[in-house]
């Protein structure tokens, strides 16, 4: 008993590794099948492998270019993003890489323009379809969510809550992946869109718009909403460090003016 060799066991669908004979430490690597390098390198696309890490499968050329436009789409929500703002706070005080990523990480991870608000919009979605009644109805009822743990969303699950007309670069983004999508979510949602906004009472936000393309892509609402925490991580790095570089005096602080000013009162 004492003799024997324990066997390494390592339980996943994804990832297969094989030692190679003169070195057990070193590995060649299968991701669902396909050799990664010997197979993959040089010939697949980031996007294709992101798809085939999450789906098990890869992606059509379509659906690869419509992945592709999304993350260019998230890629930077810009320093007014809470999520994107908390990495410059991170950058501008010196923290580590990791610590400013894992900032915009928790920031971005609820239910205002985040992570989480992607999985709610996916997941109705999935209980929706493209049947403008039933968006109607769970507009005006949304489902109770008292057995989670997270709080009731304060607004619509896609839609902007300070909004007062769709932005621009909403319509431009939707606009865009419409015409990609081989399915019929995107489309629809084009077509439809002032009607669900007038149901919600607000415009459609970006993250409505990546609900969509995720769910047209085949992507789980969990899958949606881990991709959406990932794809919006380049603009919280890149500005992180040029906040850093600036130094806080050149931080861009929101300024607050008060209509009701004590001090401007008494003089």
């Amino acid at each position: 008993m004492g003799n024997e060799k324990k066997t390494e066991r390592i339980s996943t669908r994804i990832w297969l590794e094989e030692p190679e004979p003169d070195n057990p430490f070193a590995h060649t690597a299968s991701c669902h099948g396909y050799d990664v390098y010997g197979e993959m390198l040089g010939h697949a696309r980031w996007m294709e492998m992101l798809y085939l890490l999450f789906r098990g499968e890869a992606p059509t050329s379509a659906q690869a270019d419509l992945l592709e436009t999304m993350a260019v789409a998230l890629a930077n929500p810009g320093p007014r993003d809470p999520s994107v703002h908390a990495a410059m706070c991170g950058g501008v005080g010196g923290s580590t890489a990791a610590a400013s990523l894992i900032a915009a990480l928790a920031v971005g991870a609820g239910q205002l323009s985040g992570g989480r608000e992607v999985f709610l919009a996916m997941e109705a979605w999935n209980n929706c379809g493209a049947n403008l009644d039933a968006w109607q109805h769970r507009l005006a009822a949304p489902p109770d969510t008292t057995a989670s743990i997270w709080p009731a969303p304060e607004h619509p699950p896609g839609f902007d809550p300070h909004g007062v007309s769709t932005a621009t670069t909403v319509k431009q983004t939707l606009a865009c992946l419409a015409g990609m999508s081989t399915e019929s979510r995107l489309t629809w949602l084009e077509t439809n869109r002032p009607a669900l906004e007038a149901a919600a009472g607000r415009p459609l936000a970006m993250s409505g718009v990546a609900a969509a393309a995720f769910t047209d892509l085949g992507f789980t609402p969990e899958q949606g909403e881990m991709l959406h925490l990932l794809l919006r991580l380049p603009g919280a790095a890149a500005h992180a460090l040029e906040q850093g570089q600036y130094g806080h005096k050149k931080f861009p602080f929101f300024g607050v003016e008060l209509e009701n000013d004590p001090a401007r009162e008494a003089r």
